[in-house]
């Protein structure tokens, strides 16, 4: 093959590979909240911008932010397709219709339901604006509301050309690696976060306390299924590893963690109320514990399989 013809089918593949990578993220599965349809990014109106802000009703810079976030739907909505997206970690309709309300917000709600939009964006705290031209492509990404983003979304509803951004986001052999050691064999995988006990104190007190008492509870439930393989996985949003160390020191923790790389084991096993345990088998789910009021009836139920 001659070097233009050459030249001409690489650029083809990767033209054909980049709107694989679009379409893949315009198309996850998302719900429109109140009655919870699925949707996606892919039946907004074509041709325009978006603006998406990933949020959650129990994160405090969230609300901080939400009067500028109205503002800016009602300058740009008509040049800029412009949703409200949950990350439906906690999460509760009623509080996100508080917010609603609360802020007077008319543009549209959508949730994160299972959290791959997030992987897909590279989403590793909330509040997060991502912002992402009319062909498709991830433009500016930030977690301040601030002079650089209202710059950034001028830009962007004048349809001027900015440079593409890293948003971070994991291929998808890269998120495949992460989850191969838990696709076979039996283990018992335990969700939680580093800060659900104390940043959920004040906005969701009933979670912070269930947080504080399963994780204080976790070394005695451990004891009654001795033997069994467990890990500890803590989500991402907004979490290091000197954050996971405290975390262990504090509770005692009688087994060990990791943070979940980009939220991926949280994503791929529908981890959304925290705390969470999961027993496995070759990678399929055999129980999911949310309920954790009788320890002695967890490992009975763990036990039997």
């Amino acid at each position: 093959m001659k070097l233009p013809a050459l030249l001409a089918a690489c650029c083809l593949l990767l033209s054909t590979w980049a709107g694989a990578q679009t379409a893949d993220y315009q198309r996850i599965a998302l719900q429109r909240f109140p009655d919870l349809a699925t949707v996606n990014l892919d039946n907004l109106p074509k041709g325009k911008p978006l603006y998406l802000k990933f949020w959650a009703s129990w994160c405090k810079p969230c609300m901080a932010q939400m009067p500028h976030f109205e503002h800016a739907y009602q300058q740009y909505h008509d040049r800029i397709n412009v949703v409200a997206l949950d990350i439906n970690i906690n999460e509760r309709k009623a509080a996100i219709q508080r917010v609603i309300q609360r802020f007077g917000l008319t543009m549209p709600v959508w949730l994160d339901q299972d959290g791959a939009l997030g992987v897909a964006l590279g989403l590793v705290g909330t509040p997060y604006h991502v912002l992402i031209d009319a062909k498709g492509q991830v433009v500016y990404t930030s977690h301040e509301a601030d002079a650089e983003l209202d710059r950034h979304l001028a830009l962007l509803a004048d349809g001027k050309a900015s440079p593409a951004a890293d948003t971070g986001a994991l291929s998808a052999s890269q998120s495949q690696a992460l989850l191969k050691p838990w696709q076979q064999g039996r283990h018992l995988l335990f969700f939680t976060a580093t800060w659900c006990d104390w940043y959920l104190a004040d906005t969701r007190p009933a979670m912070s306390q269930r947080c504080i008492k399963v994780q204080k509870g976790l070394a005695a439930l451990h004891q009654k299924l001795a033997g069994q393989p467990w890990q500890g996985f803590v989500n991402h949003l907004w979490t290091t590893q000197d954050d996971v160390s405290k975390f262990e020191q504090q509770y005692q923790m009688p087994i060990p963690f990791a943070i979940d790389t980009q939220g991926v084991l949280f994503n791929h096993f529908a981890i959304r109320e925290l705390p969470t345990l999961l027993l496995l088998e070759d990678g399929k789910v055999k129980a999911r514990i949310t309920d954790f009021g009788s320890p002695e009836a967890i490992a009975a139920q763990i036990s039997a399989r």
